[in-house]
């Protein structure tokens, strides 16, 4: 497929070229991981960002984004990947943000989009329980009790996951792992009680976590969408469509196939370390 770009998305892809050469080259990732930052990339860095508007490229109008779609942030993307900077663009406002538009209820929306718009809290999603993507081999339970939800695992690899303000948590709430139908998403704080992440150092330095969640209860407005029908959502949001979405498809099934091959080796790093 050939992609053609309209003036505004050249516009676009310029003005990232110039500002990651400028701002985010190669060198300032080696200097996060020298100084051993506890972030894994520059806040400062990220306000300008957001200030340009590309933390909210897929966020309706309506909360504060300019939905200027999965083409736009594609160039933006593939900019920042050229000069390998670490920012929590692919995290926040590649994944959380669109998902959270799509299934969100109207006050869920409202109490979110606009600070992750504005790049004002950082979203992760919480899917993968193992070095694999596979998003319907989760396991981890979400139980009813009475009016509330109890999740109990761990999550693997969660990207941006210690740095997170909240996570989207996807979780077993019916049939068994592999199945499609079962799984629900909850929007999580990162300060609830019974939550606890610890950073997973991967060999490119990008950020990761392990989180676990122990008996972690929920209220039921935590609920994205209906249960048990949440993979429908998901799968779109992961795979992102087709057709103008090509781009954006592109870039996130290379970075989830990167990310696969990078959790090997720092498994197979950490084992060698024992």
């Amino acid at each position: 497929m050939t992609l053609l770009l309209n003036e505004e998305q050249r516009m676009l892809k310029s003005a990232a070229r110039d500002f990651f050469r400028a701002r985010l080259p190669v060198a300032a990732l080696r200097r996060l991981r020298d100084d051993d930052d506890p972030d894994g990339f520059e806040r400062a860095a990220w306000r300008e960002m957001a200030d340009l508007g590309w933390a909210g490229v897929l966020v309706p109008e309506a909360w504060g984004g300019s939905d200027f779609g999965y083409t736009g942030l594609g160039q933006v993307l593939e900019e920042a990947g050229r000069t390998l900077a670490a920012t929590p663009l692919l995290s926040t406002a590649l994944i959380v943000a669109p998902l959270l538009a799509a299934c969100g209820s109207a006050t869920q929306k409202d109490a979110l989009l606009p600070a992750l718009a504005a790049g004002e809290r950082l979203g992760a999603l919480a899917l993968d329980e193992g070095p694999r993507h596979a998003p319907t081999s989760v396991a981890m339970r979400a139980s009813r009790d009475g009016e509330h939800w109890v999740l109990d695992g761990a999550k693997h690899y969660v990207l941006d996951g210690h740095v997170a303000d909240d996570l989207v948590v996807v979780a077993r709430s019916a049939g068994a792992p592999g199945d499609a139908h079962g799984l629900s998403l909850f929007l999580v704080p990162a300060s609830t009680a019974g939550l606890t992440r610890t950073r997973t150092r991967m060999v490119d330095s990008r950020n990761a976590a392990r989180v676990v969640f122990d008996r972690v209860r929920l209220g039921a407005d935590a609920l994205l969408g209906a249960p048990d029908t949440a993979f429908p959502a998901l799968d779109r949001v992961l795979d992102l469509g087709g057709g103008d979405r090509e781009e954006g498809r592109r870039v996130a099934r290379r970075w989830l196939e990167r990310r696969d091959a990078l959790a090997a080796i720092s498994e197979l790093a950490a084992t060698h370390a024992l």
